[in-house]
C-alpha cells in the first residue's frame, strides 16, 4: 500500500466514526430519551478515544510528511495540507486533555440546555467557565505562541485574522449602526399581523410547502425539532434540519428552516467522490453565506412569496385573510432593534455577531472579567442595540455556540452574510432571479450554486472561489451596499450610504 492508498484508507476510517458520532448527536439533541443521557455518553467516551487513536496515528503523520515533499496534483497536494493541520492540532493534545474536553462539551451543551428552559446562568456558569479554561489549554497546546483566538478565527474560516475581521466590523459600525438610529425613530412598519397565535400544527404544514419549494427531498432530507435549529450532514444523502416552533410568533420556524435548508442544500450538492473526507467540509463562512442567502436575499424578497404566500393564507386563512403579500413582505423585512439574535432582521443582525465577536476577542486576550458574563453581555446589548435582555435565557444563554466550545463560529455568520451579498450580485448578473423565484423554479438557482461555489468543496481557499466565481476578491461593500440601499427605500430615508 502506498502513501496515498494509505491516506485513502486513514480517511476512510475517520469517516466512519465521523457517521457514528454525528448520528449519536443528531439522535441526542432530538429523539433520544433524556433517562438514556449517562450510558450515552460512557459509550461515546470509548469511540472518542478509538477516534482519537486512528486520528493520531505516527504512521499517518509520516505518510503525510512524505507526501509533503512529493510531487502531486493539486487536489492531493490540498488533502496533505488539510489533513496535517488536522493531525498537528490534534496530536499536540493528549489524549487525556483531548478526552476531558470532549466530554466536557457534551455535558456543558446538556447544562446548557437546562439552564436556558429555566432561566438559570448560575447552573450553566461553571461549565462555560470550564469549557474557555479548557479551549485556551488546548489552543496553548496547540501552539504556545500563537493568539489563541486567531488559531480559533482560522479554524472556521482559512485565512481569516483579528486584523480582517476588525476591519470588517469596523465598517459595521461606521455604516450601519447610523442607518440603524435613523430607522428606529423612523418605525413605519406594522408587523403584529406576524404576532398571534399560530397553532404549532399549522406551522408544520407550512414547513412543508416550504421543503417542498426550496426542493429539500425526503430522500436525502430529514427534518425534527430542537430547541436550536440545526444542520447534521452525515452524507450527501442524509442531511437533518431541526426547527423549533413558538406559537406567538409566524415567521420563527419560517426562516429557521430556510435558513438551514440553504446549509443543507450546499451539503448535498457537493461531489459525493469526497464525502467525509477533509475536502468535504468546508468553511463556516462558505456555509453560512449559503444558509444567509437562501434565508434572506430569497427568503425576504417578493417574488419568494408569489406562490407561497396564497398557500400559507390557505393554511392560516382565519389569522391572515385580511392580509395581501405586499403588507406581509414588508412585515418580515421590519428592522428593529431586539434581543434574540436568531430572529434578528437582516439589517441589526450584523451587531449581534459584532457583540458576540468583542466579548470573544476580550475573553481570549485576558481583557475581561469572566464572572457574571451574563451582565457583560447585556451591557454590550444595552450599548450597541439599546435593549436590554429581560431573562438570561433571552440574553447569554440564548446561543448554544459557546457550550460546545464554538468560539469563532460567530464572526462567520456575519462574514457569510456579506460573502452571499457578492455571491447574489454575480448570480444576478447571469439570471433572472425574481422570475425563477416566482415560478418556483429553484432548481435552477440551485444549479448555479453548485456550478459556481457548492462545487468547490474544501478543494481550494475561500478567497479561491471568489476569484473562480467573482472575478474578483470578497468586498464587503457589497453587503454594505445592498443594507443600505435596500432599508433606505424600504423606509423612506435619504441615501445614508
Amino acid at each position: 500500500m502506498n502513501d496515498l492508498e494509505l491516506i485513502k484508507e486513514y480517511e476512510n476510517q475517520l469517516k466512519a466514526y465521523d457517521l457514528a458520532l454525528s448520528t449519536i448527536y443528531f439522535d441526542h439533541q432530538t429523539i433520544a430519551p433524556k433517562a438514556g443521557i449517562e450510558y450515552r455518553l460512557s459509550c461515546l467516551d470509548v469511540i472518542e478515544k478509538t477516534y482519537y487513536d486512528i486520528k493520531t496515528d505516527d504512521k499517518i503523520y509520516e505518510a503525510l510528511q512524505r507526501l509533503s515533499k512529493q510531487e502531486l496534483s493539486e487536489l492531493d497536494k490540498r488533502r496533505v495540507k488539510l489533513l496535517l493541520k488536522s493531525f498537528d492540532d490534534t496530536k499536540k493534545i493528549p489524549s487525556d486533555i483531548y478526552l476531558e474536553y470532549r466530554r466536557l462539551q457534551n455535558e456543558a451543551a446538556l447544562t446548557w440546555e437546562k439552564a436556558k428552559n429555566t432561566n438559570d446562568y448560575a447552573l450553566f456558569e461553571p461549565y462555560l467557565l470550564k469549557i474557555i479554561e479548557m479551549t485556551k489549554t488546548l489552543c496553548h497546546y496547540r501552539d504556545p505562541n500563537a493568539d489563541p483566538y486567531e488559531l480559533l478565527l482560522d479554524d472556521y474560516e482559512e485565512g481569516m485574522t483579528i486584523e480582517k475581521y476588525d476591519e470588517f466590523f469596523d465598517l459595521i459600525k461606521q455604516k450601519l449602526i447610523p442607518l440603524i438610529q435613523k430607522i428606529q425613530q423612523k418605525q413605519i412598519i406594522d408587523d403584529s399581523i406576524l404576532h398571534g397565535y399560530f397553532s404549532v400544527d399549522k406551522q408544520r404544514q407550512v414547513m412543508e410547502i416550504i421543503k417542498e419549494y426550496l426542493g429539500f427531498d425526503a430522500s436525502w432530507g430529514y427534518m425534527s425539532e430542537y430547541m436550536h435549529p440545526f444542520t447534521n450532514a452525515l452524507s450527501n444523502n442524509d442531511v437533518r434540519i431541526t426547527t423549533f416552533y413558538r406559537e406567538n410568533d409566524l415567521c420563527d420556524s419560517i426562516f429557521s428552516v430556510i435558513h438551514e435548508i440553504g446549509h443543507a442544500t450546499y451539503e448535498h450538492q457537493m461531489d459525493m467522490e469526497n464525502q467525509g473526507t477533509v475536502l468535504h467540509r468546508v468553511s463556516s463562512g462558505l456555509h453560512e453565506s449559503q444558509s444567509r442567502l437562501f434565508e434572506n436575499y430569497l427568503g425576504r424578497s417578493y417574488h419568494f412569496w408569489d406562490k407561497l404566500f396564497i398557500k400559507l393564507k390557505d393554511i392560516f386563512k382565519d389569522e391572515l385573510k385580511d392580509i395581501d403579500q405586499d403588507t406581509f413582505v414588508k412585515a418580515i423585512n421590519k428592522s428593529n432593534c431586539s434581543l434574540i439574535r436568531t430572529m434578528a432582521d437582516e439589517l441589526t443582525y450584523p451587531i449581534h455577531i459584532l457583540i458576540r465577536y468583542e466579548m470573544e476577542k476580550a475573553i481570549f486576550h485576558d481583557e475581561i472579567k469572566l464572572n457574571d458574563l451574563n451582565k457583560v453581555w447585556n451591557k454590550y446589548y444595552e450599548d450597541y442595540l439599546h435593549v436590554k435582555p429581560d431573562s438570561d435565557t433571552n440574553g447569554i444563554l440564548q446561543d448554544v455556540h459557546w457550550a460546545d466550545g464554538s468560539f469563532g463560529y460567530f464572526p462567520t455568520y456575519a462574514l457569510g452574510s456579506a460573502y452571499s451579498a457578492q455571491f447574489m450580485a454575480k448570480m444576478r448578473e447571469e439570471l433572472d432571479v425574481d422570475d425563477l423565484l416566482s415560478k418556483g423554479r429553484m432548481d435552477i438557482i440551485n444549479k448555479w450554486l453548485k456550478d459556481n461555489i457548492h462545487q468547490y468543496q474544501n478543494n481550494i481557499a475561500p478567497r479561491e472561489i471568489f476569484l473562480k466565481t467573482c472575478k474578483k476578491d470578497f468586498d464587503p461593500n457589497y453587503y454594505i451596499e445592498y443594507l443600505c440601499d435596500k432599508y433606505t427605500k424600504l423606509y423612506e430615508l435619504e441615501n445614508v450610504a
